[in-house]
Parts: C-alpha cells; structure tokens; sequence
C-alpha cells in the first residue's frame, strides 16, 4: 500500500507509544507528537484597558507581562483554525519549516518627521 507521508503524520521514529494529550479547542485525544504546537504570546490586558492602566499607575515606564500559552491543536482543529493547510504531492516532499515572520521593531526617528 502507498505511503500518503514519509512520517505517517507523526514524529515518533523508534517510540513504542507516546501518551496523549487533549486538543486545547475540542478535546480530543490526540499522540503528543501528532498534534500541532504553537505558541501564543498575547497581553494579559485587552487593548482598550491598556491605556487606562497607564494612566492610574504610579510608575512611569510599567511594562505590562504578557500571557504565554503553548497551544496544542488536533489536526482536524488546526485545518480548520488554519494553523496548517494541505499540501499538494510535490508540496509534501518539502520538509524545509515554512518562513517565519517576524514584526520588525522601528529604530531611529520616525518617517513621517520633517526636517529642517
């Protein structure tokens, strides 16, 4: 019979068994090394209340902390909240990680400034 993925879908190579966990959106139970990790970072205030805070705290500078979940998805949940998508044949045979991106952080003056 034909192999669909080099891997069978999982990342397991020589384990017997790998325990489960529970998908973070459904609850299913999903092989540890099958579903899919991601990382979410948000703040653990909504936007809106940000400058609230600002405004009623006594420091100057606060850096607000920010949330850090680790998110694990069953497959059928991360198709579906298009955290991965299929791939065609061709596209498969690329095990190359798919670019990062990355939020550019400004430095210097602005553009938008007008000199003198």
């Amino acid at each position: 019979m034909t192999k669909k993925r080099r891997n069978n879908g999982r990342n397991k190579h020589g384990r017997g068994h790998n325990r489960i966990i529970r998908c973070d959106n459904c609850a299913r139970a999903c092989p540890k090394d099958k579903a899919v990790k991601r990382f979410l970072v948000k703040n653990i205030v909504e936007q809106a209340a940000v400058r609230d805070l600002s405004d009623a705290s006594v420091y100057d500078v606060y850096v607000l902390p920010k949330l850090y979940l680790k998110m694990q998805y069953c497959i059928s949940c991360a198709i579906h909240s298009k955290q991965v998508r299929n791939r065609s044949r061709e596209g498969r045979r690329d095990r190359a990680p798919p670019p990062r991106y990355r939020p550019r952080v400004q430095t210097g003056a602005p553009k938008d400034q007008k000199k003198n």
